[in-house]
């Protein structure tokens, strides 16, 4: 038998399960899947540049915190987007609360303000572990959510070209161009199925620069064999490398993460992204 067939799979929630988390969060969340409750911790406070392009949070400083729900207790994973003057508070606050830091990195070349994203997990209590990602929250200038809003910006970026150059149609969300992409196997910790809304997922960002140029930014997923073919393939599109890293410590197969930083034509940039995307074994887009 498969490892995967003898994990634990999420269990079905609904929104009304996850009360308790938001009130003590003080922030509503998303319940995707009916398994992983979604709640986002971005930086809309911080005026970030990077080679002169001022970064807009959906590109690259979208923190967030997963929740999900197994027979043996509440999984939490997240990524918090933190200033380099907030980090060891952070640290502290996760480390007093039991929460385990599993990556610390950037996502982004040189950078102003300095700004760190650190990984995180939990088992345990649901509200306990709100209560304790509350303590976290509290030593950093992390806005409360803002509702989205009643219209999308436009996206002054050839979006037709760009899917057909990714072979899968992205999303516009906050003046952004997004793509999330599943990988096509189980992920597992040994213990649980990991679904791919916990943030096993690559993410391709494209912010509209005018002239239908593009930044772009986000990480890639990989297995130790499709790294160095993933490498490859970017620099070949002349798309820089930033980071290569783990995001969790006990994850099956193990993963690693790319991020990549680049700034062209976006159609341009799709093409050159499509073969390191290949080369990780993706999920077949729906229809």
């Amino acid at each position: 038998m498969a490892e995967h067939d003898q994990a634990q799979q999420p269990m079905q929630t609904t929104a009304a399960d996850w009360k308790p988390v938001a009130g003590t969060l003080g922030r509503t969340g998303t319940l995707m899947k009916g398994t992983v409750y979604h709640v986002v911790l971005a930086r809309k406070d911080l005026k970030v540049t990077t080679q002169g392009v001022a970064i807009k949070p959906g590109l690259s400083l979208g923190g967030y915190a997963n929740f999900a729900k197994y027979h043996d207790g509440t999984m939490l994973m997240g990524d918090l987007v933190v200033t380099e003057t907030e980090l060891p508070k952070v640290t502290d606050a996760l480390q007093a609360a039991g929460i385990e830091q599993t990556a610390l990195h950037k996502h982004l070349l040189q950078q102003t303000p300095a700004i760190w994203w650190t990984h995180i997990h939990a088992m345990g209590d649901p509200v306990k572990l709100a209560k304790g990602l509350k303590s976290a929250l509290d030593a950093t200038a992390i806005p409360p959510a803002s509702p989205p809003p009643a219209t999308q910006p436009p996206i002054a970026l050839d979006t037709t070209g760009i899917d057909k150059a990714l072979g899968r149609k992205g999303a516009a969300d906050g003046g952004i161009y997004k793509f999330t992409i599943a990988r096509a196997n189980t992920i597992t910790d040994g213990t649980h199925v990991l679904p791919p809304a916990l943030g096993l997922t690559t993410g391709i960002n494209f912010q509209p620069l005018g002239g239908n140029k593009a930044a772009i930014n986000g990480d890639f997923v990989m297995t130790a064999p499709e790294v160095q073919k993933v490498i490859q393939a970017l620099r070949k599109g002349n798309i820089d490398i930033v980071e290569l890293h783990n995001h969790a410590l006990n994850d099956q197969p193990r993963l690693f993460y790319l991020h990549y930083w680049a700034t062209a034509d976006g159609v341009t940039l799709a093409k050159a992204l499509r073969p390191a995307l290949d080369a990780t074994n993706p999920a077949v887009p729906t229809a």
